[in-house]
């Protein structure tokens, strides 16, 4: 095997930043995120369906909690 000199150490990969929510908690959602979910549910679960909403109540945004849902209920 050849000898490599001049090969500088990689630095070890820097974990993703949590993420966290972008707006406030709320008690129900808004005009535009419920237009939104309906277009939505036709190519998701219930189950899916359900974890977003609970998610966006908590004040994560749309794409956040579909991207949360995804890995942690799948479609």
């Amino acid at each position: 095997m050849p000898v490599h000199y001049n090969m500088k150490k990689k630095a070890p990969m820097k974990k993703a930043p949590k993420m966290k929510p972008l707006n406030k908690p709320r008690k129900q959602l808004s005009p535009l995120q419920k237009k939104l979910m309906e277009s939505h549910k036709k190519h998701h679960t219930a189950k899916h369906m359900a974890e977003m909403k609970k998610m966006m109540k908590k004040g994560f945004c749309f794409e956040q909690a579909h991207n949360r849902s995804m890995k942690s209920v799948g479609k």
